[in-house]
């Protein structure tokens, strides 16, 4: 089935103003286009990120690599292309839960996202822990406050609060992914939350996660909260793909080179590479690993992008 979208220009009339536009998107049905005009035409999409799996390769972060590599998600870290800002919050409207498949429906196409489809969109299988907020005890052995000591440079540091300033190398790049891509939030990337510390334990532990299970966890509270910003924009425009739903005509973004973790996203995290070693900008490094660079809380790190 042929995956390149076709190419789309930005709309320049707002898809909410267009009744005709919006009967199409929602198959008529007055009560739906009425909450996508009240309530959700104008919630935020999560700003897409993407993993460029040779350009980890190309800095020798080859233990990153092959974490990720074993949790099955190079399809899935590494997807991009045109996202459809309209029809991605269409979806998230006619989103139910059924068993384990998610089912949507979008210009009159039903979409039944079963464990196939997932392999086939972004490899991935419905297989490993099964890890929320509610069951972070599934994970054996692990202590939050221990663990982040464990994750830091100077591990002999006060902790005051789980933040990303001062994790070595490898567990600052996989927090990055975590807070952007594997479990995306709007806002605050700075602080770690438990959730996210048992996501990097188990990634360096080469503990399989579940990872189907946790982003349908996260499609539900975009869902449920109001001020939760839709994610996974570049995956659903994968789904709409799959599904060949009409794409002509719709507002379509394409995701840029600068959204993709590269050498600028070292520098802005305070170290670059010498000789496949991580210098941080004390000029300190580790032969072993690498490290990042200790970022003051109260510089403007919070929502430090790619």
């Amino acid at each position: 089935m042929n995956s390149t979208p076709p190419t789309s220009k930005r709309v320049k009339t707002r898809a909410v103003r267009s009744g005709g536009r919006l009967e199409g998107w929602f198959s008529g049905d007055n009560d739906l286009i009425e909450k996508y005009r009240f309530e959700t035409s104008t919630k935020v999409i999560n700003n897409p990120k993407v993993v460029c799996f040779d350009w980890l390769k190309s800095q020798k972060l080859d233990n990153v690599r092959r974490l990720l590599k074993d949790q099955s998600l190079i399809n899935f870290l590494g997807m991009k292309g045109n996202i459809y800002p309209d029809l991605i919050r269409v979806f998230y409207i006619n989103l139910k839960f059924e068993g384990n498949n998610l089912v949507s429906h979008v210009k009159g196409v039903d979409k039944e996202i079963t464990y196939d489809v997932w392999i086939a969109v972004a490899g991935l299988k419905y297989s490993g822990l099964r890890i929320n907020k509610g069951n972070l005890g599934v994970v054996e052995n692990f202590n939050k406050v221990q663990y982040y000591k464990s994750c830091l440079k100077n591990q002999n540091a006060q902790v005051r609060t789980c933040s990303v300033g001062g994790l070595k190398l490898d567990e600052r790049l996989l927090a990055l992914i975590v807070t952007w891509i594997l479990t995306p939030r709007g806002s605050n990337h700075f602080v770690l939350t438990e959730e996210d510390l048992v996501y990097i334990y188990c990634i360096m532990k080469k503990i399989k996660i579940n990872w189907i299970h946790i982003i349908k966890e996260n499609m539900q509270k975009a869902m449920r909260l109001s001020d939760y910003h839709y994610p996974y924009a570049v995956l659903i425009s994968k789904f709409l793909l799959y599904f060949e739903v009409n794409l002509e005509d719709e507002t379509s973004e394409l995701v840029k080179s600068t959204q993709e973790m590269n050498n600028g996203s070292l520098s802005k995290m305070g170290f670059t590479k010498i000789g496949g070693k991580g210098i941080n900008k004390d000029g300190d490094h580790d032969a072993s690993s690498s490290v990042a660079a200790d970022l003051e809380e109260g510089e403007h790190a919070a929502d430090m992008e790619f």
